[in-house]
């Protein structure tokens, strides 16, 4: 679509917009929405959270920060009502550092995550919390064949291995599809090549940076970035690739 009809469109959407606007405020059960913000940080407490909350069965919340905390390198937070607690500070060492992605519980209480950067090799971990928020590292990645830079969250399935993807690393540096079992072996379920399997051939800013779901029959499905664009004539064009939904098979 070109510059010209992408105006017009949001013009359009205005107008039918203002037009609407009369019967919405007419409708009794229209009502107004109440916004209020249950924690503020303030670079001490944490910084940046960009990935989403899960919840506990008491109302808990529960999530990360990229920065902030006592070092700098982001912390997993517990927000009770209006009370926050800093669960964990990391420190960019061997416990790994700037978590991007959020969180996942399991029964007991336990947290897992990921972080970008930080572990044996500067190139992020798969880190578990339990509930004396005492961490353990179940997976530093090297950067080589094994991945790196896991910025998207986990899943777990019945048996309890977890499941990921990083950013890079691998045997073409695009980035892995992981399983992580309970003793904490890694296995490389897909190596991306960049090519046609999602990784756009080279192009700057291809990398795979959500997680997976993993559907009944055991299936992982995810999304693989198809890398940058670019305006030609007012349209815009995909440089490589734009992108695709991919599945893994067991």
């Amino acid at each position: 679509m070109t510059r010209t009809g992408q105006q017009r469109l949001r013009i359009t959407a205005l107008a039918l917009g203002t037009m609407l606007v009369p019967a919405v405020i007419g409708t009794p059960s229209a009502r107004a929405q109440t916004y209020t913000v249950l924690n503020r940080f303030r670079g001490a407490d944490g910084a940046n959270p960009a990935a989403g909350l899960i919840a506990d069965s008491a109302g808990n919340l529960y999530g990360t920060t990229t920065h902030g905390g006592a070092s700098g390198f982001g912390v997993v937070f517990k927000l009770s009502k209006t009370v926050e607690t800093g669960l964990y500070n990391f420190t960019r060492g061997a416990d790994g550092g700037t978590p991007a992605a959020g969180l996942i519980r399991d029964a007991a209480g336990n947290l897992y995550g990921t972080t970008a950067i930080g572990g044996a090799s500067n190139q992020g971990v798969v880190f578990k919390l339990d509930k004396t928020h005492m961490e353990t590292v179940l997976y530093s990645f090297t950067g080589g064949a094994d991945g790196a830079i896991p910025v998207a969250g986990l899943i777990r399935d019945a048996a309890g291995n977890l499941y990921g993807t990083t950013a890079a690393g691998g045997t073409s540096g695009y980035g892995v599809v992981f399983k992580l079992d309970t003793t904490g072996k890694e296995t490389v379920l897909y190596s991306f090549t960049g090519g046609a399997d999602g990784a756009a051939g080279g192009v700057e800013g291809s990398f795979f940076s959500a997680g997976l779901i993993q559907d009944p029959a055991g299936n992982l499905l995810g999304t693989a970035n198809g890398g940058g664009f670019f305006f030609h004539g007012g349209v815009e064009l995909c440089e490589a690739s734009c992108g695709l939904v991919f599945m893994i098979k067991p």
